[in-house]
């Protein structure tokens, strides 16, 4: 089958990167499939992604890969990744629908999922560089992450310094931690497909910007904007009860460790609702000094 057939019968899946992710449905048998066609996507990035879905099978709720074609710029085709379609509930559209006890039921869970993710190992901090999962090695500190934002930030002077001082206040949390871990890195519950009834995570969605990073990476990412007590001290749990460590200790690190998407988000906040969050977000953050600020503050 070509690809413009392909094309042809595919429907648009909201929440999908650049308009990238569709459902196919052939004869009742419904997958997902993701076009890699915008050119910022790395070269190799269905092989990666397939890739990742080898490694955390068995470990982490993934759906199973159907097939990868790569690109063919001859006959002007993009790469595919076609993966099985996960019946459930998107996160984001879930989380808003429960009470207390059900939230904490569901952080538990989410808390053990990032806890799993930072509990598979990497030696080097860096992006994939292959399906073979080869790292192209990076160091990051958040002083420096901040300079390189500073002007696209175009804040005023005395919120910029009070970024700085946050940032070096983070830095400090974060350069104890040597270890290096599998990071989703967009670990949200827009990428997650949930069972209401159960609450358990089907489904972990869209590995575009997987690394080898900070093992507080993504559960930084899944406490920034939920604050609501209950469903913070869950997911606190779950995350303790696999990685250990006190919860105002990891809850620190989190917030630190999230710090660098903040700015990256905080940089582009005319590009998208979610980076002008975490721009108000991230300029609460600096004014008060406070780690754990909110943007209503």
């Amino acid at each position: 089958m070509s690809f413009g057939e392909l094309e042809g019968g595919l429907q648009p899946l909201d929440g999908g990167w650049s308009g990238e992710t569709f459902l196919a449905d052939a004869g009742g048998d419904r997958s997902v499939v993701r076009v890699f066609a915008d050119p910022r996507h790395h070269p190799q990035a269905a092989e990666i992604h397939e890739a990742l879905h080898r490694l955390v099978r068995g470990l982490v709720p993934i759906p199973e890969v159907l097939e990868v074609r790569r690109a063919d710029p001859a006959a002007g085709t993009p790469a595919l990744l076609v993966t099985e379609f996960v019946e459930g509930v998107r996160g984001d559209l879930l989380l808003p629908t429960l009470d207390e006890t059900a939230l904490a039921t569901l952080g538990r869970g989410l808390g053990q999922l990032a806890g799993t993710l930072a509990g598979m190992p990497f030696l080097t901090a860096g992006t994939f560089a292959d399906g073979d999962l080869r790292v192209d090695a990076f160091a990051l500190d958040l002083t420096e992450w901040v300079e390189s934002h500073a002007e696209r930030l175009a804040w005023a002077p005395e919120d910029l310094d009070a970024l700085r001082d946050a940032a070096a206040d983070a830095q400090y949390l974060l350069d104890p931690v040597s270890r290096v871990s599998l990071v989703h890195s967009d670990l949200n519950p827009k990428n997650l497909i949930i069972a209401p009834e159960s609450l358990q995570v089907r489904a972990v969605l869209d590995w575009e910007f997987a690394h080898a990073g900070s093992p507080f990476t993504d559960l930084g990412n899944l406490l920034r904007f939920e604050r609501d007590a209950a469903y913070v001290s869950a997911v606190l749990e779950g995350y303790v009860a696999m990685r250990g460590g006190s919860a105002d200790q990891v809850l620190d690190l989190a917030r630190s460790a999230d710090l660098v998407a903040l700015v990256e988000l905080a940089a582009r906040r005319t590009a998208n609702p979610v980076a002008a969050r975490a721009h108000d977000l991230l300029l609460a953050i600096a004014r008060s000094g406070d780690l754990h600020a909110t943007a209503d503050q």
